[in-house]
């Protein structure tokens, strides 16, 4: 295991549009740069109130995730 002194962030917008999103996570530009922090602006939500994310990464909704889907403005994924 390779030890860090930094946490890595990558901030991204994917204006709602899940090719984009899909396309980041599916890239290994992400792990090529050991990225611990996605943060997504304006995130692909589906019909289930779910957000697209890869096995490798645990997705951190906002706290009012199911009240109204119109005003999620950011994802983490960890």
């Amino acid at each position: 295991m390779v030890e860090k002194d930094k946490l890595l962030i990558w901030q991204q917008n994917v204006n709602k549009l899940p090719t984009c999103q899909h396309d980041l996570l599916s890239r290994d530009i992400l792990t090529k740069e050991n990225i611990d922090i996605l943060a997504l602006q304006e995130p692909a939500i589906s019909f289930n109130n779910m957000s697209i994310a890869a096995k490798d990464w645990t997705p951190i909704y906002p706290l009012m995730h199911g009240s109204s889907l119109d005003n999620m403005q950011s994802l983490l994924l960890v």
